[in-house]
């Protein structure tokens, strides 16, 4: 059972799984594996001992530590666990008895996301913050881990009034024949005998969120799926896996392959109203594929990298990281430097494939952008722009990769904006004025163009 991480799949080491804390006088150390928790000899004198079994049925078991005041976990106490069901995401809570030799013993499952949990100090009273896909964050109470929960809040009694969503987990196959998990989201009242129009949204892999109270608000850069299927859309959200090297054809083998998946199993999604939508490197993606395909009719792209020769050079400026690492070992994923394989950053740079593009696009680079240079934005609406592909750019003057939490002007400025650009190009809706006639920038903070 490897300690490291299995999946990681970006050109570096992989890390540890992690530590579960000391027992006692230094007995005995809890280690993490893939799935599971060890009882391992700081002297080495023993062999390591595991004390779960989630490799056999495909759980994930961490220790929790419930005595906050204690650097350690005593001997005469239960060990607790976290347990996590990757097959159906399913989550709960397990124990293993002082004293018992065997496994820790699965408590309950259910189809929920644990947040936390506090245990009072002399009595078996627990906190549990929990939620689920159409309930939100809320605390509960329980004498004992129990699956009978108290819910002693209420934060959000007015959903009741709104149409929701529901939320599936689906099957694919990427192009090249990867075996792939996504979420679906439909809208609560959805119609088979209609036809609806798909937003596609991704990062990385998302299909563990299935459980996920997706909160309603302004947008701060990303499609919320449940206010887009309350306003009849569907969404997709596909995993994706990468190879080193390719991360746009990994991105388009994925989302692509999982799009034409779900046209094929869900026969109301409209082929001809497709949508995508990512940020940063979600937003790279998003460019990259409508230089791949026409098969989205409008696109997103938040904080795109649209050319890597330029931004590998760049800064992190909220970190003051020069960007290198990130394409020799990171997210980017092309594993050398770019005078070891220069045709590797030009043919996964959007920017050199721009007169390929039929795909509608709206641009989001803030000029105070903290991780991708906002001149990435600017050389992919500007090539665009030159080519005269339909193409618009936002910029929000001062603000940040993904617009401040607190900047709700910005944030229902650019909810509006997105909603408007999809509605108009995947449900018929006029085009508002900032679309076609445009904003000039000296009347930016007066004229709206809704």
């Amino acid at each position: 059972d490897p300690l490291w991480n299995v999946e990681n799949d970006v050109p570096d080491q992989p890390g540890a799984y992690g530590i579960g804390g000391w027992m006692e006088d230094d007995e005995a150390l809890l280690i993490f594996s893939q799935f599971d928790v060890w009882l391992a000899d700081p002297d080495g004198g023993t062999p390591a001992k595991r004390i779960t079994n989630g490799r056999e049925n495909n759980n994930v078991f961490r220790s929790l530590d419930l005595d906050r005041k204690l650097p350690w976990h005593r001997e005469k106490d239960d060990l607790y666990f976290s347990v996590y069901d990757q097959t159906t995401r399913e989550a709960g809570y397990a124990v293993r008895r002082s004293g018992a030799d065997g496994f820790a013993k699965t408590l309950f499952k259910t189809a929920n996301i644990y947040n936390y949990v506090i245990k009072a100090e002399n009595s078996e009273d627990l906190l549990i913050n929990r939620e689920s896909q159409k309930i939100s964050q809320n605390i509960y109470h329980a004498k004992g881990f129990s699956p009978d929960l108290k819910m002693v809040s209420d934060i959000n009694p007015q959903q009741s009034e709104y149409v929701w969503s529901d939320v599936q987990l689906v099957k694919y196959h990427s192009i090249d024949g990867k075996p792939l998990e996504g979420l679906i989201y439909f809208p609560e009242d959805l119609d088979k005998t209609k036809k609806y129009p798909m937003m596609v949204y991704f990062y990385e892999k998302d299909s563990d969120n299935l459980n996920r109270y997706w909160t309603p608000g302004p947008s701060r850069s990303i499609i919320n799926p449940n206010f887009y299927a309350s306003n009849q859309y569907v969404v997709f959200v596909p995993d994706i896996v990468y190879e080193e090297g390719f991360p746009g054809k990994g991105a388009y083998n994925c989302i692509v392959g999982g799009t034409l998946s779900m046209l094929e199993q869900f026969p109301f999604i409209d082929r001809e109203k497709i949508g995508l939508q990512g940020q940063s490197w979600g937003g790279y993606q998003t460019a990259f594929l409508i230089t791949q395909t026409n098969l989205y009719k409008a696109a997103m792209a938040g904080a795109p990298v649209s050319n890597m020769t330029s931004a590998y050079g760049g800064i992190r400026w909220g970190s003051g990281l020069v960007r290198q690492f990130q394409y020799e070992k990171g997210q980017s994923r092309i594993g050398a430097s770019l005078w070891d394989k220069l045709e590797l950053y030009i043919a996964n740079s959007p920017l050199f494939f721009l007169d390929r593009v039929n795909t509608p696009l709206l641009i989001m680079a803030n000029d105070k952008d903290d991780a991708v240079p906002w001149y990435q934005g600017i050389e992919l609406f500007t090539g665009l722009r030159r080519l005269q592909k339909p193409v618009w750019m936002l910029n929000y003057t001062g603000d940040v990769h993904n617009l401040k939490e607190n900047n709700w002007g910005n944030r229902v400025d650019l909810s509006i904006r997105m909603l408007q650009f999809f509605d108009h190009y995947l449900k018929g809706s006029p085009a508002p004025d900032w679309m076609t006639k445009g904003v000039k920038a000296i009347e930016r903070d007066k004229v709206r163009g809704y």
